[in-house]
């Protein structure tokens, strides 16, 4: 093949080399070498610029020409001959421009700048093509190929790159059709043919990469100027929602997209420097991946969330709806919805992840990508799949939020799920079938009737519900069965065989149905209070249903009890369990067996903590570090008993009769230094001389020391105050108008007012500030202490049903209120007053009027007795303790033991200890009773800057 004539090249008298060469690009070793086996090839700076051969175009690319490798190596190649050395009659040449945009031609002016920048991405030959092809040409091929000069490529390259410059100055602003998008439509065919064919395909993804960059930062400022700009202007959603709505939406897509746009401009930076032939972009994605972890790990955690906002608003606001349909005229939108401009961030990481595992696919093995590849797309790779459980987690919050807005519940009952708790999480949800037992009224056949459920358990609750289609595509779950707290659900069995349910199957004919039979697996559960009454069979559809059922409600039990144990708000701790013993039996105690622990006092003498527990044997007194306890009366079965170490006296009811001795005495004889007999000699009889005493309580009631019991006549319950006075008091009021002998109390305990009659069935007192409220069947009479007479003779009983019969609400409450047994009132904020029943309760207005549209709550357990502490009251019944907020009736904790009794009450009108009695463990049938206080808890905190302050903490860390 003839050699094409080269051009006359005039150099001008003085001529000199480029004043700042590139001796580290590659290219230049290259040129030199093939230079020095061709001295025809020459090039000329002239005044407008670098200018190449002339009169050369791509048709003369001979057809056997090699195909080149456009992978740079990691260091420039080797030469025969330093770059610098100045030989006699050689001018040194820049080396070729492989590229050509404005912005560099520009610059390409005589001056310092003349020379090419190097960069990794320049034409080069790798060193095993170096050390077996003469320098004169490259080959990609085994066979010989025909001499090829590299200049004849930079040549052509840099022509073709300015032709196709508008191009991509069109393709970056968006302005290039779509079909012409594409990096070979941006570089001639005759172009592609001198490339190797690895090359063309990376090219090809880096371009990918850039344009998916560009169309992913056009979408984000897309949802800006359509969506979010618009939604704040028009506000179709209601003014007083409508930031929290944006916020909850879009999140901080508003972040994630300024990222990405600082990421884009250095891509295309790079793209209109390099363009064609772009060496790598790997730098600049791991800088931008580096930066928006964190902005990303938040949108896509909160992504279902956002969804379900939208949606949500979509069903319920007509406005909306309408202003999202008016979005979608907009032609950049594309009839894409809203939903999938807000996935975008989502699917975003692994398309880039992708397409970055393509070009390393690509990419020669020598290249330095092959080193930086492989940890963007470990760090990418590890964030998306960290990222997963953080979506199945806002999905499953989704789902509970759905099913939380689903519900219906029944009329008249105040139930406090704690729904909204930012904790609160829905652990599995699915149908269920249940067998529904009837009996026909005439033959009193039992038949079954089968109903579909939905079941949903959550984290502190298990819901029975039964799903009910209404117009307008919504679905209601109605509360077929009153919510079981994880605390008192129980396993029941879980491998009984599959049972036949039979179906209705239409067979298409009029009026004709066929039978048809399917197995179902059954499991139950049950309430731990209502064992036999709340006992549910569930029947799944597979076995693998029940056993994923069953796998579920073990861990929500295993994770309940957990978290339970460590957030208790009182938290049980054993004060004594060794001494106090009882049989098994019914056999009488005897020998050393005490009895069951009836009453507890806790008292203070010297500076010492003791008990005193009353038992069927006796009434027995020990320190609380001690095991063993001191007989030191002789009453038997003592009621209650309170200590006022204010008025060294202890106060103990018992056989009707209320006394009151020494608390000195009282520990002097526990430690021995004393004797019963001496202690009895101290006894002072304050009641029950006229009548047998039922109840007392005591405390302070305004600023008096108040005692107050109910004293039962043959035909008459009276109610009584006594205020304790020392002896050298001042004197008396005249309101006390009762002698001292009409009551045979002492001298320093005094009647104050008159007696007060009260009901027969009056059980209990319950103390507010200044008045007291006197427990009986038909509900609760309020009595003033220091003001007996004023109660007149109908004081007010609580609640107050006036009006029932035409307020169907009130009737309901009346009529649970019938049926249950008061048992104290609890004063709450907005100067409302919880009334608590052993089985329901409610909330009354100063007047006694039931409030909150006259709803209820309802116990999980029926209460034997209450204790009211700070915002919390406790429950008793024979084996749980229900720890409820006294504002909602909201179930915080249950305390799990068998046999309990509240075994110390306190004083008016409330007091911190709470002390119960309950069974321990058992020995050869003798019952080990045991003493267990509530310690009520406080939440912990941890000073953030309390360890800062420590000399040398982290000096081991070099921190």
């Amino acid at each position: 093949m003839a050699r094409r004539p080269h051009p006359h090249v005039a150099i001008p008298p003085g001529a000199a080399p480029p004043t700042n060469p590139s001796p580290t690009s590659p290219w230049s070793s290259y040129l030199l070498q093939s230079s020095t086996h061709d001295p025809s090839t020459s090039s000329i700076y002239t005044d407008s610029g670098y200018s190449g051969y002339s009169g050369y175009t791509p048709s003369q690319i001979s057809p056997l020409a090699p195909r080149i490798s456009l992978d740079a190596p990691s260091r420039p190649a080797s030469r025969a001959s330093s770059y610098t050395e100045q030989e006699a009659g050689r001018i040194r040449f820049p080396e070729p421009q492989l590229y050509r945009s404005s912005s560099q031609r520009a610059s390409l002016r005589p001056g310092p700048s003349l020379a090419h920048r190097a960069t990794r991405s320049e034409l080069t030959v790798s060193p095993t093509q170096r050390s077996s092809r003469p320098p004169s040409f490259v080959s990609t091929s085994s066979t010989s190929s025909p001499e090829f000069a590299p200049t004849e490529l930079s040549e052509e390259l840099s022509g073709l790159t300015l032709e196709s410059e508008e191009d991509l100055r069109r393709f970056q602003a968006g302005e290039l059709p779509e079909n012409d998008q594409e990096w070979y439509k941006l570089v001639p065919p005759s172009a592609r043919e001198v490339l190797d064919k690895g090359e063309v395909t990376r090219q090809s993804i880096l371009f990918e990469i850039i344009k998916s960059e560009r169309d992913y930062v056009n979408d984000l400022t897309l949802v800006k100027e359509v969506f979010i700009e618009p939604l704040l202007n028009t506000s179709p959603v209601p003014h007083h929602r409508l930031q929290g709505f944006v916020k909850e939406v879009f999140y901080n897509l508003d972040e994630i997209r300024e990222q990405h746009e600082r990421m884009l401009g250095a891509l295309f930076q790079k793209q209109r420097e390099f363009h064609p032939l772009i060496d790598s972009v790997a730098e600049i994605v791991m800088k931008h991946v580096l930066q928006f972890m964190s902005p990303y790990e938040d949108y896509i955690k909160h992504y279902p969330i956002a969804g379900a906002r939208h949606r949500a608003e979509m069903k319920r606001n007509s406005r909306y709806q309408y202003f999202t349909q008016q979005c979608m005229h907009d032609p950049r939108v594309r009839k894409r919805d809203l939903i999938t401009f807000l996935s975008r961030p989502v699917t975003r990481l692994p398309r880039l992840c992708l397409l970055l595992d393509n070009a390393k696919e690509h990419t020669a093995p020598d290249h330095p990508d092959q080193e930086t590849l492989p940890i963007i797309l470990e760090i990418l790779k590890t964030f998306v799949k960290s990222t997963q459980p953080g979506i199945a987690a806002a999905e499953d919050k989704v789902k509970f939020w759905e099913l939380c807005e689903s519900l219906s519940y029944q009329k008249g009952e105040i139930l406090d799920l704690d729904l909204y708790d930012e904790k609160r999480t829905l652990v599995y949800s699915g149908p269920l079938g249940r067998r529904w037992n009837e009996k026909m009224s005439q033959l009193e056949v039992p038949t079954y009737r089968w109903i579909d459920l939905h079941v949903a358990l959550l984290d502190n609750y298990l819901l029975l519900l039964k799903p009910e289609n209404r117009p307008g595509g919504v679905t209601k779950r109605s509360v077929v069965s009153r919510p079981i707290p994880l605390e008192y659900l129980r396993l029941g069995s879980f491998s009984d065989p599959p049972e036949k349910r039979k179906e209705q199957v239409d067979d298409g004919a009029l009026f004709h149905f066929r039978s048809n039979y399917r197995d179902v697996w059954p499991f139950t559960i049950y309430h731990a209070y209502e064992k036999s009454r709340r006992r549910y069979t569930l029947f799944a559809n597979s076995e693998t249903v029940r056993e994923r059922w069953r796998c579920a409600l073990t861990d929500a039990l295993a994770v309940r009890n957990a978290q339970q144990e460590s957030n208790m708000w009182f938290a049980p701790h054993t004060v004594h369990e060794r001494f106090f013993r009882y049989s098994e039996s019914f056999v009488p105690p005897a020998g050393n067996l005490t009895g069951k622990i009836t009453a507890v006092a806790p008292m203070t003498s010297g500076g010492k903590s003791f008990l005193v527990v009353g038992c069927a044997s006796g009434v027995y007194a020990g320190l609380r570090s001690e095991f063993d306890y001191t007989k030191v009366l002789h009453l038997s079965n003592p009621t209650s008993m309170v200590a006022l170490p204010e008025l060294n006296k202890l106060l103990i009811l018992s056989d009707h009769y209320l006394y009151a001795y020494s608390l000195d005495l009282v520990a002097r004889a526990t430690a021995g230094q004393s004797t019963t007999e001496a202690l009895e000699t101290t006894r002072q009889v304050i009641a029950g001389h006229d009548g047998s005493v039922l109840f007392f309580r005591a405390g302070k009631i305004g600023n008096r020391n108040m005692i107050m019991y109910a004293s039962k006549r043959i035909l008459q319950v009276f109610f009584y105050a006594i205020e304790i006075v020392s002896t050298g008091d001042g004197p008396i009021s005249p309101r006390r108008s009762i002698s001292n002998s009409h009551s045979g109390a002492p001298s320093n305990y005094r009647p104050f007012g008159e007696p007060i009659p009260i009901p027969k069935d009056s059980h209990d007192f319950t103390a507010l500030h200044t008045r007291i409220g006197v427990c009986h069947d038909r509900g609760i009479t309020i009595v003033d202490p220091t003001n007996p007479s004023a109660s007149g003779t109908n004081p007010a009983v609580i609640p107050k049903f006036g009006g029932a019969d035409s307020s169907p609400p009130l009737y309901a409450l009346k009529s649970r209120c019938q049926d249950a047994k008061p048992l104290g009132l609890v004063r709450c904020l907005n100067e409302e007053i919880l009334v608590v029943y052993d089985e329901v309760g409610c909330y009354i207005d100063k007047h006694g009027v039931p409030s909150r549209s006259a709803g209820y709550l309802r116990w999980e357990a029926k209460a034997s007795a209450f204790a009211h502490r700070g915002d919390h009251i406790l429950l008793f019944s024979p084996e749980f303790i229900e720890v409820r907020t006294v504002q909602t009736g909201k179930l915080v904790q249950v305390v799990d033991f068998p046999d309990v009794r509240l075994a110390y009450q306190g004083l008016l009108p409330t007091d911190r200890t709470v002390l119960v009695a309950c069974r321990g463990r058992s020995e050869r049938g003798v019952v080990i009773d045991k003493i267990v206080e509530l310690v009520e808890t406080s939440e912990i905190t941890t000073p953030r800057a309390s360890a800062v302050s420590i000399p040398g903490l982290w000096d081991e860390w070099d921190m």
